[in-house]
């Protein structure tokens, strides 16, 4: 684990090839810093392009069909939109922040957090030790900001204890993406592991594949091309929020054309990709069941 308030820990190891870095990862990165040069960005990622530059990154996602179109959008689309639910959770008392399959996430630095905010990421520990190197020791904007090395497949409860997580408190946690790149029983796992560590009054985001558009004329060849390099979208959902009530949670998917900034961002390509590709994916944030 690193904690950035305090001294860095051996147990991140010294950075491997940027091979190790998510190609998924690197395409937000992407979208980010092309995000940066507009006028009036919904996400401001200062890091962005340094990783890429670190990475010696300049490939986009694979194909050049209309998702391929829409996914630098709908990176910068769904980054905001978790950006805003992290914040309204931390100012609603959640202080308490847990990131899994960080990734090259820069929330801990660009975010305008409350007073009192630990940011746990779980990751990889060669994907941090990248990270890390980019980062080059930047002041983080909330509270605390602790790296936890560990495989969010593996055994990384343990680990996020052991770098002070407590499990007594609330907590705002959040699967921006990794969910839907593993194998349903992978994310049981994950899921009963989240909220094992879940106190009363915890909120969770997640992404999801909405399984009734995957074999859609429009997306199932967006699904192909990302195999060819190696990517999958291997969990989906019908129904989001029955699935997150048989987990524990009470659960909401977006409705994101209610948003000014998704229908400013998004419309335009509607004509092109339908609604059936445009909702993809569901956006669910929810609430632990019990609580309040």
């Amino acid at each position: 684990m690193t904690d950035i308030a305090d001294e860095q820990s051996p147990s991140v190891r010294p950075a491997r090839s940027p091979a190790a870095v998510p190609r998924a990862a690197l395409w937000t990165a992407a979208a980010h810093a092309v995000e940066a040069g507009r006028p009036a960005p919904l996400v401001r990622d200062a890091w962005a392009a340094d990783f890429l530059h670190a990475a010696a990154f300049e490939s986009g996602a694979p194909g050049d069909g209309p998702m391929q179109r829409l996914l630098p959008d709908w990176q910068v689309v769904r980054t905001r939109y978790f950006d805003d639910y992290l914040v309204t959770a931390a100012r609603s008392g959640c202080r308490q922040v847990v990131v899994l399959g960080a990734g090259l996430d820069t929330r801990a630095f660009r975010l305008d957090w409350p007073t009192g905010v630990h940011l746990f990421e779980v990751e990889d520990p060669a994907v941090l030790a990248f990270k890390e190197r980019v980062l080059d020791w930047s002041p983080a904007a909330c509270g605390r900001r602790t790296a936890v090395g560990a495989d969010v497949t593996g055994a990384w409860g343990a680990d996020l204890v052991a770098a002070g997580f407590d499990p007594g408190r609330p907590t705002a946690w959040l699967c921006e993406a990794p969910l839907y790149h593993l194998r349903p029983a992978e994310v049981e796992t994950v899921v009963s592991t989240m909220t094992g560590l879940s106190a009363e009054g915890s909120v969770f985001g997640a992404e999801c594949v909405n399984s009734a558009t995957a074999s859609s004329p429009l997306v199932a060849p967006f699904l192909e091309a990302l195999s060819t390099v190696g990517v999958a979208w291997n969990w989906r959902l019908a129904e989001p929020e029955r699935w997150w009530a048989e987990h524990g949670w009470d659960a909401r998917v977006a409705d994101l054309f209610t948003l000014p900034y998704v229908v400013q961002r998004l419309s335009p390509y509607l004509p092109l990709v339908g609604d059936a590709a445009a909702k993809c994916a569901f956006l669910t944030t929810g609430t632990l069941r019990g609580t309040p």
